[in-house]
């Protein structure tokens, strides 16, 4: 995959791609990232944003350079995405939707956003939660560090992804490590216990049952044996607050 990136602020991803999954893509040649500066775009350094039109403080993007550096990079397979705080939140099924194309075209926005004009020109616009950044450059690394952890020898270990919140559109299983106890709290059992089957459904109903409690607006794509379980943690769920009252 091949990752352009336009930014006002380069050196953020010097050091941002450095480490981690994403470095290491770089060196197996999963992935390519190019870095652009939208200055480099404009018809002077300076000339990169300026004030809005009917009033109010805020500098915004030009729509010149921005468009220069998209018909520069574009290609018959790239797919451009501006990080906006109005583009629609990011989700895993979204990075894997996007981890599959050839090319990306990532434009980060800065100051008070960019001239809306130039959202005619582009693919996506993407958020990724309702807060507000200096800028698109953090959101744009969340962005790729996602996308690299499913590129081929990107993790040591593959199968890590299976139980990685949001990997199958719910939250993770709890994990625990040594020691088995630490003043009073205990690993479940079942851990300890080498029986793989019943580790599965554990972590399966543990996963279910985190998701229930902290994001049950998760819970829409259930296959039967998982709307079985959820059933069992609701009756459960259900009892224990009919003893508290």
């Amino acid at each position: 995959m091949k990752i352009d990136i336009v930014t006002l602020f380069p050196e953020f991803f010097e050091i941002a791609f450095s480490f981690g999954p994403v470095r290491k893509c770089i060196e197996n040649k999963n992935l390519e990232i190019n870095l652009y500066n939208l200055r480099d775009f404009a018809d002077s350094p300076k000339e990169v944003d300026d004030y809005q039109y009917g009033g109010g403080s805020g500098m915004v993007l030009k729509i010149e350079p921005l468009v220069r550096a998209l018909r520069k990079l574009k290609k018959e397979n790239s797919v451009s995405i501006l990080f906006e705080a109005s583009g629609i939140t990011l989700t895993q099924k979204i990075i894997n939707e996007l981890s599959k194309k050839e090319h990306l075209i990532l434009f980060c926005g800065r100051y008070k956003g960019v001239d809306e004009r130039f959202k005619n020109y582009i693919d996506m616009e993407i958020s990724i939660g309702d807060y507000v950044l200096s800028g698109g450059e953090p959101a744009c690394f969340v962005f790729v560090d996602a996308i690299s952890r499913l590129m081929p020898n990107a993790l040591s270990h593959t199968d890590s992804l299976e139980g990685d919140s949001f990997f199958w559109g719910i939250l993770g299983y709890p994990v625990y490590t040594r020691p088995r106890e630490f003043e009073g709290h205990k690993v479940p059992e079942v851990l300890i216990s080498g029986n793989h089957k019943e580790i599965e459904r554990f972590r399966k109903r543990e996963a279910i049952k985190k998701t229930f409690l902290i994001r049950p607006d998760l819970l829409k794509n259930l296959n039967e044996e998982e709307i079985e379980i959820l059933e069992e943690i609701k009756k459960e769920a259900k009892n224990v607050q009919s003893k508290n009252n």
